[in-house]
């Protein structure tokens, strides 16, 4: 009996063995899974190579927190909570959905990565400045520095101070007088986010509100400010108030700036700078800044400001500035500005089909040889000098078809 039950317990396992081979070679199944359940703990996406590709570092001498992401796949929040593991650096706040986060770092985002800051884990991102001897020092002001790709979206993110529990904010919200004079006011160190102008991808920010970013600093620290981009970034459906400067830009190409309620930023509320050109602002309402509203100034090109609701900022509505070249401004409404829309040496543009209302000085102003220009079909309603030009620009530009009420 005994060798009966041996037998037949052999010839059971023989056939069961065949029974495998056979379905494996057929492809139906497979002989690992088979032999060993999956780890339930494992991860596809394979976390030793995100711990490789995430670091952090503090400079002991100056207390400096740098986080770097350098990772192939998208990065998030919790990626790097999880990597780190230093709750003084990036921790979660205490609350039940486990959304709010507190950074106390530097991220620098390296080419050809890819940092997301979304709702999938994430509504309010507060960054602390950083900066412990409070000099304002930019190498030690906190920052999201990108080399690669930022993607933010449905978010909220500020500046933080945890010893008010509140943002940090200036004195004053807007800058004081035109007649400006570096009085510090500005110069409280901020956090801020910015690209890098050998940046290997783009920044694009959507349907969020960012809040209380941007010092004084010499440059690059205004608040959100574009060094770089290589392809076509989105700043689309935000709410950008109380920076420093609500956009800044130098030398790049191929940003859309779109639907953004842009107010109460302390100078400019766009401003791209020195070089900006192939660049789209439309449909924005930007309202009570302490300078300009929307100005491009020197060596700017190929701007379209289109569609805009612009007042109630010290200055101009829309300013075209220092050669500001080959660029429009068409289809905007401007209203309650001291210069609704003002072109100072830049030549070349075109400005037509725009509701311009209520300037205390002139609704459109040429000046300071601003010739080859064309402005047509406007529509001026109260304003003290409808359309002017200065000596040195008379008679270069083409004026035509507007309604002066």
């Amino acid at each position: 009996m005994k060798r009966l039950a041996s037998f037949i317990s052999a010839t059971c396992f023989v056939s069961v063995f065949v029974i495998i081979l056979t379905f494996s070679g057929l492809g139906l199944i497979n002989i690992a899974s088979f032999a060993q359940e999956p780890d339930q703990n494992s991860d596809s996406s394979d976390k030793s190579s995100n711990t490789d590709c995430i670091g952090y570092n503090t400079d002991e001498e100056n207390g400096k927190n740098t986080i770097t992401v350098s990772c192939s796949h998208p990065t998030t929040l919790t990626d790097i909570y999880n990597s780190i593991q230093n709750q003084e650096i990036l921790n979660r706040e205490n609350n039940s959905n486990q959304s709010t986060w507190i950074l106390d770092a530097t991220i620098i985002v390296e080419k050809d990565s890819t940092l997301v800051i979304n709702s999938s884990d994430t509504k309010w991102l507060k960054i602390l400045a950083g900066d412990k001897n409070g000099d304002g020092d930019r190498d030690i002001v906190n920052s999201i520095t990108v080399f690669g790709n930022l993607i933010i979206d449905s978010v909220k993110i500020t500046s933080w101070d945890p010893k008010n529990n509140d943002v940090i904010k200036f004195e004053v919200d807007i800058l004081p007088s035109r007649e400006f004079e570096h009085t510090g006011i500005d110069a409280i160190p901020r956090p801020y986010i910015k690209t890098e102008d050998e940046t290997s991808g783009t920044m694009n920010i959507t349907n969020s509100e960012i809040a209380y970013l941007g010092y004084e600093c010499g440059s690059g620290c205004s608040g959100i400010s574009y060094y770089g981009n290589n392809g076509t970034s989105i700043v689309k459906n935000n709410e950008i108030h109380h920076d420093r400067f609500g956009f800044y830009s130098v030398g790049v190409g191929g940003v859309v700036l779109e639907d953004n309620n842009v107010h109460d930023n302390f100078m400019y509320g766009f401003d791209p700078h020195t070089a900006t050109h192939d660049m789209i602002i439309r449909n924005n309402t930007v309202h009570d800044h302490g300078a300009m509203g929307i100005i491009c100034s020197l060596d700017c090109y190929n701007i379209t400001i289109e569609g805009n609701e612009v007042y109630n900022s010290a200055g101009s509505g829309i300013m075209f500035s220092r050669n500001m070249s080959d660029s429009v401004a068409r289809n905007n409404d401007v209203h309650d500005e001291e210069k609704c829309i003002f072109l100072s040496q830049s030549p070349n543009n075109e400005v037509y089909d725009n509701d311009i209302s209520n300037c205390e000085s002139q609704g459109i102003y040429l000046y300071h040889n601003s010739i080859g220009n064309k402005v047509y079909n406007n529509t001026l309603t109260n304003a003290t000098e409808g359309i002017e030009e200065s000596d040195d620009s008379q008679g270069t530009n083409e004026i035509s078809n507007n309604t002066i009420v």
